[in-house]
């Protein structure tokens, strides 16, 4: 298969083709080994690759066949690295799949390597030192966000459809909005995270995909969803398939739109002008749109500590587990100084301190759940500017402490880390770009606990009326190379 044609299907579309017997999923892997031949060495997204070990029967799935990336934390394949962008890590194999591993096998997905992340996911840029810095396909001079910034990468350059990603405070979405891409991240509890971790950051992160049609994300999203035995939540079991539900009419919805994030920094004048426009889009389909302030339950100093709070403590253990088993030291030649400065401050962090962050926890889950009684949705900036240069984000990283480092991460990305506190789905939607720069830029729309069905409804309505599939980034699988 030639590189230009595999490049204008996605997943689904391929594994039909696969299933009608015009390609078959060995060809596909080849294909996708020679996209990531071609433009990963422009962007860095991929740290490794591997052959296909695995040859699902064709049409077994709707996605059976299709190429695949694993980000590399939260998701473990027997017998491959899972590093976490992390030198304490380095060299570290799986000893079995973890429950989401198994059920992308059993999707008939043929999972060909693992993403770059940032160190311990801990950042929503791509910049770590193991491996180097990712770049974006639409400039390499710029962020792809974070912090699964590699799949973002690798599925907007073209080198797969869509790829696994994880979001504990806008992980799917700003990669999703730095990329021109889809992603939504679900309901806590949504997709398991077992066996060996009953949640990740205190139930504030989730995991999920980036891909670049709706449909897709909603077929995997079907083929993987479900609890696992001691999961310690379960959502809400939706009523009919999500990929029909990208097909079916949303209605009219009521639609709060919120352009002042939490925190009070300023937004893009770009970044705001977009999300006006996804809302005039949204009227003109029927929807009743209006300006709403959202009560966040905390003020904003609380939430961001709370957050750090919650986030460092998970990072010690983490940190901690690694030294112990490869005997190796918790200092500057193990660690980037952000997560150094993150490790000690969690060590810092007292029992009481802990329960309080997750009173914060609860907090906001309430005030941000008592919105949904009045609007089906909420429709926010994914980010509050475009893709960043890579570099923005070590400008005082040196000297920040644990505290500082979480603080600059909400003001990077302050409308996605709420609704993973409150455990509802959100996703952005690649639906504007910069008019001076021609960079993507997403919009948010969040929906109540559970509700991941009225997001793909209105998400599949969106990319009918305002298809986004025509827009490519320079860097591409489809024009780099035609054998």
């Amino acid at each position: 298969m030639k590189l230009s044609e595999y490049v204008t299907h996605d997943g689904v579309g391929l594994a039909d083709l696969v299933a009608r017997g015009q390609v078959t999923a060995a060809e596909l892997a080849a294909t996708a080994q020679r996209a990531a031949d071609l433009v990963n060495p422009l962007i860095n997204a991929v740290v490794e690759t591997w052959p296909a070990d695995d040859t699902p029967a064709p049409g077994s799935t709707p996605l059976a066949g299709v190429p695949f990336l694993i980000k590399d934390l939260a998701v473990t394949m027997a017998g491959r690295r899972t590093e976490l962008g992390s030198r304490i890590a380095a060299g570290h194999v799986a000893a079995a799949d973890s429950a989401l591993m198994t059920r992308l096998r059993r999707a008939g997905l043929v999972t060909l390597g693992r993403t770059a992340t940032p160190e311990f996911a801990y950042s929503t840029t791509t910049e770590g030192v193991l491996y180097g810095p990712t770049r974006n396909p639409w400039d390499p001079t710029r962020s792809p966000g974070g912090s699964s910034g590699g799949s973002g990468a690798a599925v907007a350059a073209g080198i797969v459809p869509i790829a696994h990603a994880t979001d504990a405070a806008g992980s799917i979405r700003v990669p999703a909005a730095a990329n021109g891409l889809f992603g939504l991240k679900p309901t806590r509890g949504r997709i398991s995270m077992g066996p060996d971790t009953d949640e990740v950051f205190n139930g504030l992160a989730v995991h999920g995909v980036l891909s670049r049609s709706v449909r897709d994300s909603a077929t995997l999203l079907d083929l993987v969803h479900g609890p696992e035995a001691g999961d310690p939540y379960t959502a809400p079991r939706p009523e009919r398939p999500y990929a029909e539900e990208v097909a079916r009419d949303p209605g009219s919805l009521r639609i709060g739109l919120l352009t002042r994030p939490w925190g009070g920094r300023a937004v893009d004048g770009a970044v705001v002008e977009a999300t006006l426009r996804s809302a005039r889009l949204a009227e003109s389909l029927g929807h009743r749109v209006e300006e709403v302030r959202v009560d966040l339950g905390v003020d904003w100093e609380e939430f961001v500590l709370a957050n750090a709070r919650l986030w460092s403590t998970n990072l010690v253990t983490w940190i901690d587990d690694f030294a112990a088993a490869f005997d190796r030291p918790v200092d500057p030649t193990t660690l980037e100084p952000e997560m150094l400065a993150a490790y000690t401050f969690g060590r810092r962090v007292s029992g009481t301190e802990f329960v309080r962050a997750l009173a914060m926890r609860n907090d906001v889950a309430r005030a941000i759940g008592r919105r949904f009684t009045d609007h089906d949705l909420l429709l926010t900036p994914a980010l509050p500017e475009p893709p960043v240069p890579l570099g923005t984000y070590a400008d005082g990283a040196e000297g920040a402490d644990g505290l500082g480092w979480t603080a600059q991460l909400l003001h990077r990305s302050p409308f996605t880390a709420p609704f993973n506190v409150a455990g509802t789905p959100a996703m952005s939607v690649p639906l504007e770009s910069d008019p001076a720069t021609g960079l993507p830029l997403g919009v948010q729309f969040a929906a109540g606990y559970g509700r991941e069905d009225l997001l793909f409804r209105l998400a599949g309505q969106l990319e009918r009326a305002a298809p986004w599939a025509g827009r490519t980034p320079g860097v591409w699988a489809g024009t780099a190379h035609d054998a």
